[in-house]
């Protein structure tokens, strides 16, 4: 049986270059893997912490998926639809929400978390508390096998993992698999402040920034805090400009910047120009695809709504097996 891997992203914003080798890189590259793929646009996700906001999501919807489209995802190759248009996701996780304990959900990693960091007049929804059965239901609705993931979101998808342990025992029907983690090697990016880059800490390169947005934004880059003088020797390899010049540079041009910084051969002046020099390259190609493909916002609408049809069929089908695990052959249809 062909194996099924699925994920997605909210529409929350631009994306940024934390979220291209974070994740979209990755769902590229598994184009080339033996798997039936499914990638979606998490709109009631973000609703959950964007209620206020909800009237930008159609805009960042078509703007993400421009991204996707134009760094290579291909939907030739891949399911790509948008959650809100497959109903079945709803109804799953009303019927799964009855089984699932509040405190599985309160101790969820990142509940505490994002109370703190996001305040309880954004966080003291429903929504919110329940969005891991959400996440649960998008998941197993397509009996994902895999789910590509970072080392650090491990444990979000044990509670998915957890609930189909728990579903297929009410019930006593195997109908769901349990989702595996697909272990995806995330390139460390920091952001201008040196912190994690974000869209929360407004330190983000993102990839709708222009070719002078982001020349502007590298030459304010945080660097080594060692080198407070051009005479300072660093390490290259605790610096964020760094970081990205091994993503955006050659091999030997990583090695000769790593060498000169820790002899204080090179200023982080210069370390800088190089970066933007190689990072604009990188993405120029990437910057003239967005734009054509903005403008041909109807052509990004159809493959969307394709694929949310084609999302939904196999949504369908497992939703009668949830149905008939729940209520039996004696149900009303």
């Amino acid at each position: 049986m062909e194996k099924t891997v699925l994920s997605g992203m909210r529409p929350t914003g631009d994306l940024h270059l934390g979220n291209l080798y974070g994740a979209l890189q990755n769902w590229i590259n598994l184009q080339n893997e033996d798997y039936e793929r499914f990638y979606f646009v998490a709109d009631w996700h973000a609703l959950t912490t964007g209620f206020d906001s909800s009237k930008e999501i159609p805009k960042n919807t078509i703007n993400m998926v421009a991204d996707w489209l134009a760094f290579g995802l291909d939907p030739s190759k891949s399911i790509i639809f948008v959650q809100s248009l497959v109903k079945e996701h709803a109804e799953l996780f009303l019927l799964l929400s009855m089984i699932t304990p509040v405190g599985w959900l309160e101790r969820v990693p990142s509940y505490k978390d994002q109370i703190a960091q996001l305040g309880k007049a954004k966080t003291s929804n429903y929504g919110f508390l329940g969005y891991p059965v959400l996440m649960a239901a998008d998941i197993i609705i397509y009996k994902a096998h895999y789910v590509p993931v970072g080392l650090d979101q491990v444990a979000h998808l044990e509670f998915t993992r957890e609930l189909v342990r728990h579903f297929n025992h009410t019930t006593q029907k195997d109908v769901f698999i349990e989702p595996q983690p697909l272990l995806t090697k995330v390139p460390k990016i920091l952001g201008l402040d040196g912190r994690k880059m974000s869209k929360s800490y407004d330190n983000a390169i993102y990839l709708s920034d222009s070719e002078e947005e982001t020349t502007k934004k590298i030459r304010i880059m945080f660097t080594d805090p060692r080198r407070k003088r051009r005479t300072d020797p660093g390490v290259a390899e605790e610096c964020g400009v760094f970081m990205l010049h091994k993503i955006f540079s050659s091999k030997e041009k990583q090695e000769e910047i790593k060498q000169a910084c820790s002899k204080a051969e090179i200023g982080c002046v210069d370390c800088k120009k190089m970066l933007i020099k190689n990072l604009n390259e990188a993405l120029k190609p990437f910057r003239e695809k967005r734009k054509e493909l903005l403008n041909k916002e109807k052509t990004i609408k159809e493959i969307l709504i394709e694929g949310s049809k084609k999302a939904s069929q196999k949504a369908k089908e497992t939703l009668e097996e949830v149905r008939d695990a729940i209520f039996s052959t004696g149900r009303l249809r």
